[in-house]
């Protein structure tokens, strides 16, 4: 007997999660950039979350927050692609945390996002990164994440 290939938009709905529209640019940018089989995303940053991890934010206000913004980065793909299931490889993120300078846990904040996209993708989610403190992101943002994916 067949078994059913479930799709990555069927895994995100049975996690809880619904795709928004693309978030407008705020800038002289565009949301993503395609080049041959790889997209480049700009960074996506989320509206639920504002402040700074280590004075208004708790680390996992900051995992919802990376879970958001990875929630955003893949209405872009889906918006590009129509159909997330053409992703072949999530290469690498890039994450920035809006925290105080003593705060080190930024890899657990960015962990909301790279958890979601092997929850999604399994190991076609499993992807290198980086994850940074910074003073201040724009908006007063909790989190923002960029990312390069290779599509078929």
């Amino acid at each position: 007997m067949e078994q059913k290939v479930i799709t990555p938009e069927e895994k995100l709905q049975n996690l809880g999660f619904q795709l928004k529209e693309v978030r407008p640019s705020v800038g002289n940018y565009v949301s993503h950039v395609r080049v041959g089989n790889l997209i480049f995303t700009a960074g996506q940053g989320v509206d639920e979350f504002h402040g700074k991890l280590g004075r208004n934010l708790t680390l996992e206000e900051g995992y919802a927050a990376a879970r958001q913004s990875m929630l955003n980065l893949l209405s872009v793909l889906k918006y590009e692609l129509g159909d997330l299931s053409r992703v072949t490889r999530i290469i690498k993120l890039l994450g920035f945390v809006n925290c105080t300078e003593d705060f080190t846990d930024q890899p657990k904040v960015i962990n909301g996002a790279s958890d979601l996209l092997v929850e999604v993708f399994g190991d076609r989610g499993i992807h290198a990164r980086s994850a940074l403190g910074m003073a201040q992101l724009p908006n007063n943002t909790a989190v923002e994440i960029e990312m390069i994916v290779e599509v078929e």
